[in-house]
């Protein structure tokens, strides 16, 4: 029998207590990739997650396979999470996403595959895309966000903060060989040093909505980061 060749979509799934989401998460990629025919694999980047997590990723590994299903303990802010992550994947495309049920792939492909992007984003601040489940603060710290950094850094592209995309891998390397932010910058960052390097970049509106179990690990700390993090490119690109 000839050798299994890559699959053509690595997804980058980075996970804190998601015990309650990641089957459902894992089972719509898995039913949307086969649907279109799309060979793939989803890369599971645990952060010592004490809610058994870990547990339901090997389940879901015996159940879909080690093909499927790679398994990675990894106790680090999300951007180095998907440096890690990026290691053990070989698909000719990264699709980096959360793991709360709050987003939907298929329409990136069908973007790429019209413009032949790079990256394409998913944009809640743009055509029909929106944000459902959200209190008056957490909108308001969202936008307040969005707003400032297309003040300060005029990116050229609607929704910085998002973190949803689909990447060709090689620019997706050759973008974390650039990037140095850590946590939430690290989106920003990635779209900004995309712009400099000439990268094409496509949007998709998409409808963000809310996690359906757990909270967000956002908080005051990760606001203030933010912050720094925004004011350091501001002063650096």
């Amino acid at each position: 029998m000839a050798a299994r060749g890559p699959p053509s979509v690595s997804v980058l799934l980075p996970t804190y207590n998601e015990r309650d989401n990641l089957p459902l998460v894992v089972w719509l990629l898995a039913r949307t990739f086969s649907d279109s025919g799309i060979d793939f694999e989803i890369i599971i980047i645990d952060d010592g997650s004490p809610d058994g997590t870990q547990e339901v990723a090997q389940q879901l590994e015996k159940i879909y396979g080690s093909d499927k299903i790679v398994r990675e303990l990894f106790l680090f802010p999300s951007g180095t999470a998907y440096i890690h992550g990026m290691k053990y994947a070989s698909g000719n495309f990264i699709v980096i996403m959360d793991a709360d049920l709050s987003h939907h792939v298929r329409l990136h492909f069908l973007k790429q595959k019209e413009g032949n992007f790079d990256i394409v984003s998913g944009t809640r601040y743009k055509g029909n895309g929106g944000v459902y489940g959200w209190d008056l603060k957490r909108k308001l710290i969202s936008r307040g966000a969005n707003f400032l950094t297309q003040v300060l850094l005029r990116p050229g592209a609607s929704d910085l903060t998002g973190s949803f995309r689909l990447y060709r891998k090689e620019v997706l390397q050759k973008l974390m060989e650039k990037c140095v932010s850590k946590g939430y910058v690290f989106q920003m960052e990635m779209i900004v040093r995309a712009r400099q390097m000439g990268f094409t970049i496509g949007e998709v509106p998409i409808s963000f909505v809310d996690r359906v179990y757990g909270e967000s690990k956002l908080g005051g700390n990760e606001i203030v980061s933010f912050l720094k993090g925004l004011l350091t490119l501001f002063a650096t690109t």
